[in-house]
C-alpha cells in the first residue's frame, strides 16, 4: 500500500535497451544466446511478467530484424545511446514509467526486476540499483518515472550526457543488489567467455 504522504504510481512500460553497435563486442549483443533465446527476447520476456506493455528499443534500421511478435521501437533522437532511447520511450507514452534495462547483462533474472519493481519509490524521479562496480546508480536497470522526462529533455539539450550523471544529479532512490553479478555487462569477447564459464557452472554444479 502506498503510504498518503507518496503518489499513486503510474503504469509501468518496459524498455529493452537494444541499439547499440556493439564495437567491443564483434558482434550484435542482443543477438546473443545466453539463456535459449536471444537476449533482447529473453529481456522482454522477463519484463513482459512485470509491465502493461514492452517494447525493444533499437537503431531504425534494426526495427526490421526485430521479430513483430515484439514490438520494436525506433530511437528518433539518434547519437545520444541509451538516453535517446529513454527519450523515445517518453514520447510515445509520457504519463507512464519506464523500467529500462540493457540487453547486455546475461545474469539479470526475474527476482531482481521482481524485487525492484517492488521497491519503486513514485515520489523520486528514479528508483535504480547501485552498482556494484562503483557504488554509483546503475541507470540501465532503472524505473524512470513521469516526471523524469522534461528534465530529462533539458539535460540533453545542455550539452552531452549520460543517464548516469542525470541520476546523480537527482533524487532517486538507490537499492543495493541482493546479488551483484545479476549486474554485471558483457561488452568485449573476453567477458563473453567469463559469463559462459560463470553460467556453465551453475547449470552444471559438482
Amino acid at each position: 500500500m502506498i503510504p498518503n504522504n507518496l503518489p499513486a504510481p503510474t503504469a509501468l512500460n518496459g524498455l529493452v535497451l537494444a541499439g547499440g553497435k556493439s564495437s567491443r563486442m564483434g558482434i550484435p549483443k542482443d543477438t546473443m544466446n545466453w539463456h535459449g533465446k536471444e537476449q533482447r527476447y529473453r529481456v522482454a520476456d522477463l519484463l513482459a511478467a512485470l509491465c502493461h506493455d514492452v517494447y525493444i528499443s533499437c537503431r531504425p534500421d534494426q526495427k526490421e530484424d526485430i521479430d513483430p511478435a515484439y514490438g520494436a521501437l525506433p530511437d528518433i533522437f539518434p547519437d545520444m545511446g541509451p538516453l535517446g532511447g529513454i527519450l523515445s520511450a517518453f514520447n510515445i507514452q509520457k504519463d507512464v514509467a519506464w523500467i529500462v534495462v540493457a540487453c547486455d547483462m546475461p545474469l539479470l533474472d526475474e527476482k531482481a526486476l521482481d524485487f525492484l519493481v517492488r521497491s519503486r519509490n513514485p515520489a523520486s524521479i528514479a528508483t535504480t540499483y547501485e552498482s556494484p562496480v562503483d557504488g554509483l546508480p546503475e541507470p540501465l536497470v532503472t524505473i524512470w518515472e513521469p516526471g523524469s522526462y522534461p528534465l530529462l529533455l533539458d539535460f540533453v539539450h545542455s550539452g552531452p550526457a549520460s543517464p548516469r550523471k542525470f541520476l546523480m544529479q537527482h533524487r532517486i532512490s538507490i537499492l543495493k543488489p541482493e546479488y551483484p553479478d545479476t549486474l554485471v555487462n558483457v561488452n568485449t569477447p573476453e567477458e563473453a567467455d567469463q559469463i559462459r564459464e560463470m553460467l556453465k557452472r551453475n547449470r552444471n554444479p559438482k
